[in-house]
């Protein structure tokens, strides 16, 4: 069953188009990678999804439903969560301030507090101290815990890694596993190609607004994707 169907979507800012005629489908528990440079338009397709930009032309759809029309926050109680760039933590509420925001949506579900503390001891133990007080992987695991508390079916992901080092961009993807593992599909907009595509099913390659690659994880041929990804 598909969870998102996306046909012919034209979206961008105010007079500036990003999107052109995008076309996407992502199944029940699949992980799909939005690849491609900054710019290509990326983040409008996960804002355009939440509702925080309104498409020009096109449809998309959750669950079979149309979204034309729906405020953000109507968009997030059918069950479509984001991990915005940057985090974007409130700075005078505490980490589990910050991870219960997430429950303003108020589905019920797998996800409860105690389960994302499981998922993310160290932020248990630091529950009390302010968001913006931890490193830049912490704050990112609360993020993804204030995400996973609105028990999305579809969990939006914009650059995880960025700004992080490697050891904990590698535990950040190991715990995605285990949120796919639940049942939540994913899409995951990163500029770490490789990491990317290992993580994911599918691979879609955008390139100034248009989708100029796709194919599956072991499918994915390097020298096709740095064409597409670079336009030469």
């Amino acid at each position: 069953m598909s969870v998102l169907e996306i046909h012919r979507l034209q979206a961008g800012y105010g007079p500036i188009t990003a999107l052109f005629g995008i076309d996407l489908q992502l199944d029940e528990g699949e992980t799909l990678a939005l690849i491609g440079a900054n710019g290509a338009g990326k983040s409008t397709l996960l804002r355009t999804v939440t509702g925080l930009i309104a498409p020009s032309q096109g449809e998309v759809r959750f669950a079979g439903r149309s979204l034309a029309g729906l405020a953000p926050h109507s968009i997030a109680k059918l069950g479509i969560a984001m991990v915005p760039e940057g985090r974007r933590l409130f700075a005078s509420l505490t980490v589990e301030e910050n991870i219960l925001m997430g429950s303003c949506a108020a589905r019920s579900g797998h996800w409860t507090l105690q389960r994302v503390y499981e998922l993310f001891p160290v932020l248990q133990e630091r529950r009390l101290h302010l968001g913006t007080m931890l490193s830049g992987g912490q704050q990112q695991m609360v993020a993804i815990g204030r995400a996973l508390m609105a028990n999305p079916r579809l969990l939006l992901c914009d650059e995880l890694s960025l700004g992080l080092a490697p050891i904990v961009v590698r535990d950040i993807y190991q715990i995605l596993g285990a949120v796919s593992a639940s049942g939540v599909s994913l899409i995951l907009v990163e500029q770490d190609i490789n990491r990317a595509i290992a993580a994911s099913d599918r691979f879609l390659c955008i390139r100034e607004g248009v989708v100029v690659l796709g194919g599956t994880r072991v499918s994915a041929d390097r020298k096709q994707i740095a064409q597409a990804y670079f336009g030469h």
